[in-house]
């Protein structure tokens, strides 16, 4: 009798046990936060309306202490020919509150929006924005980049907006001759890029002109200081396909403005190559010939020696200071010494000079093609020298030293 009531024990345990397993595995789950959803929803209206153009519907989700400056940002988007503005919620955290309602939230998203007629693919930036929640409704308390990410160029101000022909022009504290004036040259680049690179490109490029230094430093996500002698660059991924982030170039509204027509010129041009040879550019590509290549483009037919065009480098060589290598990467990091960087520049434009010297035109860009297809930057230069141009590295540096003093001595 005692062994079976151990038994009878065991098997009341056991049925309790199951009972138990049975209860917790029926019980309700926790019910989800509603509030990414609900968050998720608010940006979706937020762009619509913002691409509509309803101000009404845009302040709906405002807090009333943010409204003035989100209204602000909203009048001078109005000057920017929107085709597409799209939020992707990434992650939503609570500060204080509950699943009831209440408290505050932060909410990581990214914004992409296309310019109409210019953008092929979006431009994409990481934002953060503070909201709150009152009576069941969430409102929108603050937005801005998030770390590491640009700033926009309505943030910085009041936009001017100027059409060319084959340029949009966008500025911030810049008078409407001058962005005239740029987009100008801007127009005058697409074809003369076209004419050296006959490639599938968009033959269209946006221009921004910040109103100061630090502007394009906010623009471009770095310090200001490293782009003090810089006329312009050229955003964008390299190796990007027709959906890759928009380019954008960039003037520095300060080093490009002491430079005279002809020097604003081969500066739009320079960097309109880099919107058109973008897909053709990857990690593969060195710096040299990215850069030689566009200055190659933006002196081709200006009719400049090379004398004329690379003084630094003209002064090294009569100095008896032949380098003895193309420049690395490294050469051409901006905020230090200018003059070597100038020499940098003129050492990548003149490898491409004599490329298309010695070899063709056509030669230049299979070259610069083939360097750009090649899986990484080990080997790249070597094999497209060797298939495309019939030579080694080591023949090619001695070629080019040899072109440097015939051309500067």
């Amino acid at each position: 009798m005692a062994g079976q009531g151990r038994g009878a024990r065991r098997r009341a345990a056991a049925c309790l046990l199951t009972a138990l397993l049975v209860l917790a595995g029926c019980a309700a789950p926790e019910p989800a936060d509603p509030a990414p959803q609900e968050i998720g929803a608010l940006l979706d209206r937020h762009a619509r309306a913002l691409l509509a153009r309803d101000e009404a519907a845009y302040a709906v989700a405002l807090d009333p202490a943010y409204a003035p400056a989100a209204i602000a940002e909203f009048d001078r988007l109005a000057e920017v020919p929107l085709a597409s503005w799209d939020y992707r919620l990434k992650a939503v955290e609570r500060q204080g509150g509950d699943r009831e309602g209440g408290g505050r939230a932060t909410a990581r998203a990214e914004l992409s929006y296309r310019i109409d007629g210019y953008d092929s693919g979006p431009v994409t930036t990481e934002r953060v924005l503070d909201l709150t929640e009152r009576d069941g409704r969430w409102y929108v308390t603050g937005d801005r980049p998030a770390e590491g990410a640009t700033q926009q160029l309505w943030q910085q101000g009041d936009v001017e907006t100027v059409r060319g022909r084959r340029s949009l022009v966008l500025g911030v504290g810049q008078s409407e001759e001058r962005l005239k004036t740029i987009a100008a040259y801007a127009d005058r680049a697409v074809p003369a890029v076209s004419a050296a690179w006959p490639e599938d490109w968009a033959r269209r490029v946006v221009v921004i002109v910040p109103a100061t230094l630090d502007g394009m430093g906010g623009l471009l996500g770095a310090p200001a200081a490293s782009y003090r002698g810089i006329a312009a660059v050229t955003t964008g991924e390299v190796g990007g396909g027709p959906d890759a982030p928009a380019d954008r170039v960039i003037v520095n509204p300060e080093a490009y403005g002491v430079l005279g027509e002809f020097g604003q010129q081969v500066v739009l041009t320079h960097e309109t190559t880099h919107v058109a040879t973008r897909a053709a550019t990857s990690a593969a590509t060195p710096v040299w010939l990215s850069e030689g290549f566009a200055d190659w483009v933006a002196y081709r037919e200006t009719g400049r020696t090379a004398a004329q065009a690379a003084p630094e480098l003209r002064r090294a060589v009569r100095a008896g200071d032949l380098p003895a290598a193309l420049p690395d990467d490294k050469a051409f990091s901006f905020g230090g010494d200018a003059d070597a960087l100038a020499r940098a520049y003129e050492g990548g434009w003149l490898a491409c000079a004599m490329i298309a010297e010695r070899w063709g035109e056509p030669e230049l860009r299979a070259f610069y093609r083939a360097v750009g297809t090649h899986p990484q930057r080990d080997g790249a230069v070597e094999k497209a020298l060797a298939e495309v141009l019939g030579t080694t590295p080591v023949e090619f540096t001695d070629d080019w030293r040899q072109y440097l003093r015939q051309r500067l001595a």
